[in-house]
Formats: structure tokens, C-alpha cells, sequence
């Protein structure tokens, strides 16, 4: 697999950029809340690793640390190989301050991913979700103090709307600190919004953005049809909604003739639809087994033409989500009524 210059994804402004591969291969799905056989999950890695894939990405959350767990045992003699990126923000635990984008938490999640990927440095470290509640010059500045130890090599955000990742960039202008070098956020055919802002911003400020969900959280497999019995899936009981949203099951039921008539796989074209875009850097698969990711290997060289990116979009039009994305962020505006609703006695006009 080629690997290309991903020149934001670097830890300071006179560092000799990374070059990634177009994929990433996500760990989410390694341990306990996936693929709990450590030797299989480790096999996946290296033969990633031996196809060209030299991005891999995983999390603190995933399998409360098992998957980095996994992930550093099998980078053991190839750590130099590999670019890695981890995240912090979600709860480590019953302690309201085991989460967040604290300085406290951070420096104590950076010491924890640190012991359990068996390296001395992480090459992307990523804040996983907002938090309304922490000041984000108090989160840059611990990234800052991080990078300043050798602790981290770069900084990043992942699923944050593009007027938190402007915020971001200008307090890191205005103070001296590390600036975000990379954003993470959903893409697929079916969840194509960052088309409008996210991913413009992204290559305006010189970020790389390694999407995640490229197959919609399975959608984009074939395996979800409409009028179909659902597969007996994780994602299916945690996402019901999203699972049997009927938007999103008619998009998928364009599009499967679309890619039949063009000899391709529902799930390569999906791939090469998300590495086609110009602001996209790598997309992340997340394989569970070695078929799965076999299987997504196989469409590493789909290219798609100009006439079939234009009927994707005769289907989902640029910039368009076909419904929810239960896993994506919801700022609180949003989520709390209480900030969208005024009290009883201040809604008359008059």
C-alpha cells in the first residue's frame, strides 16, 4: 500500500512530516468489546503492517485499555514502524475525574496509554470528543507541556464541529501552544456534512483528517437491506435507530446496483468513495477478524471515476447526512433542552 506526505500530522512546525497510508487501521474492535483473542487480534496487526498499512489508531475506551493493550504487544521490535495515534476524554472509570480535557486527567491518561502501548512517546495523541466543560486553553496547554516532555509528538481532536476546531486554532495562535495538527471525524456516503465546513477547515489550517466510519457503522457492507431481517449485530442493539433509519436503508439500496454495475464490492466502493476526497488524508478500517480484514484489503486499489463519484452523489447529494449518526457528537445545545427552550412565562410574543 502507498503511503502519502501528511504533512499536519507533525509535532512541530519544523518537524519532518509523517507520511501515512491511505488506510489507518483502527484497534477499536480489539478485546473484550470485539475480538477478546489477543494472538488473533495481534495477527491482524502485523499483517497489516506487512501490507504497507503504517497508521494505526486506538483509544484509552476501547475495551477499558485492552485494546492498547494489544496493540502494544504487537509492536513489539516494530514500533518505529508506526505511526500511532491514541485518544483521551471518555470515562476511565466511576471517578467523575478519570475523563474529560483536563489537565489533570490528561497527563494521567497520557502516563496510562503510555504503560499499556509499551512505547515511550505517542506520535497522535487525539482529545476524543469535546467537553464543554473544560476551557480549551487549559486542554492545549497540557498537550503543549507533553509535547514539550517527548511524551507526544503531535495533537489532534476528534469528532469536534468545525467552530470548536477554529476556536482551537486561534487560542493555540493568540497563546504559544501546540495546535491541533489533525481532526478525526465521520465520513461515509451515508454522513457527508464535514463536506460543507469540517473538511474545508481541516485543509485551511493545514490538518490532516483521518475519518472514521466509512462503512456507516456497517451499512455500507450490504449486510443491512430493507425489508430484510437486521443482522444479529452489537451495532445493531447499541444503534437501533441509525440501523433501521429508512433514509439511510434507501440510500443503501441505490447504491448497491450502482456498485454491481461498476464490478465492485458495496464496501470498496464505500472505501474508495471516503480516500477520493482531496482533504481526506487516511481512513480508518476496523477490522474485527482476519476475513474482515482481508476483505477490506482486497479494495486497496478501487479507484473510482469521476462518473461513478457523480452518481453517489445523484444518491447522496455533497455535504448531506441521509440520517443519524448515533455515534457522532451532540453538543449540549442540542441534548439539553433547557438550552434550547425558554422557561414557561418568557414564550408569549406579546
Amino acid at each position: 500500500m502507498r503511503t502519502k506526505s501528511a504533512s499536519p500530522i507533525k509535532g512541530t512546525d519544523h518537524a519532518i512530516p509523517h507520511k501515512v497510508s491511505p488506510y489507518c487501521l483502527g484497534a477499536m474492535m480489539f478485546g473484550a468489546a470485539g475480538n477478546p483473542d489477543h494472538e488473533d487480534s495481534i495477527r491482524i496487526i502485523h499483517k497489516a503492517l506487512d501490507a504497507g498499512i503504517n497508521f494505526i489508531d486506538t483509544a484509552d475506551i476501547y475495551s477499558r485499555g485492552e485494546s492498547e493493550e494489544i496493540v502494544g504487544k504487537a509492536l513489539k521490535g516494530r514500533r518505529d514502524d508506526v505511526v500511532l495515534a491514541t485518544k483521551a476524554h471518555l470515562p476511565m472509570g466511576d471517578d467523575p475525574n478519570r475523563q474529560g480535557n483536563s489537565r489533570r486527567w490528561l497527563i494521567r491518561a497520557v502516563e496510562d496509554s503510555l504503560r499499556r502501548l509499551q512505547t515511550d512517546h505517542i506520535d497522535l495523541y487525539l482529545i476524543h470528543r469535546p467537553a464543554p466543560d473544560a476551557d480549551i486553553e487549559e486542554t492545549l496547554s497540557a498537550l503543549t507541556d507533553l509535547i514539550q516532555a517527548g511524551k507526544v509528538r503531535a495533537v489532534g481532536s476528534s469528532t469536534f464541529p468545525v467552530s470548536e476546531i477554529v476556536e482551537a486554532q486561534w487560542v493555540s495562535e493568540r497563546r504559544g501552544l501546540a495546535r491541533f495538527r489533525a481532526e478525526q471525524p465521520p465520513y461515509s456516503i451515508l454522513n457527508r456534512s464535514i463536506e460543507r465546513e469540517v473538511l474545508p477547515a481541516c485543509k485551511r489550517y493545514g490538518m490532516g483528517a483521518m475519518v472514521w466510519s466509512p462503512l456507516a457503522m456497517g451499512m455500507l457492507t450490504g449486510k443491512y437491506r430493507k425489508g430484510a431481517p437486521q443482522p444479529d449485530s452489537a451495532r445493531a442493539k447499541r444503534f437501533p435507530r441509525q440501523m433501521n433509519d429508512e433514509r439511510r436503508l434507501d440510500a443503501v439500496e441505490r447504491l448497491i446496483p450502482l456498485a454491481q454495475q461498476a464490478g465492485l464490492a458495496l464496501a470498496h466502493m464505500a472505501m474508495a468513495f471516503t480516500i477520493a476526497h482531496p482533504a481526506v488524508t487516511s481512513a480508518i478500517i476496523g477490522p474485527r477478524t482476519m476475513e474482515h480484514f482481508d476483505d477490506l484489503l482486497a479494495g486497496a486499489g478501487v479507484s473510482l471515476t469521476d462518473e461513478i463519484l457523480d452518481r453517489i452523489d445523484a444518491v447522496v447529494p455533497p455535504g448531506t447526512d441521509t440520517g443519524p449518526l448515533e455515534a457522532a457528537y451532540n453538543p449540549p445545545a442540542v441534548t439539553q433542552p433547557n438550552l434550547r427552550r425558554r422557561p414557561i412565562a418568557e414564550r408569549f410574543a406579546a
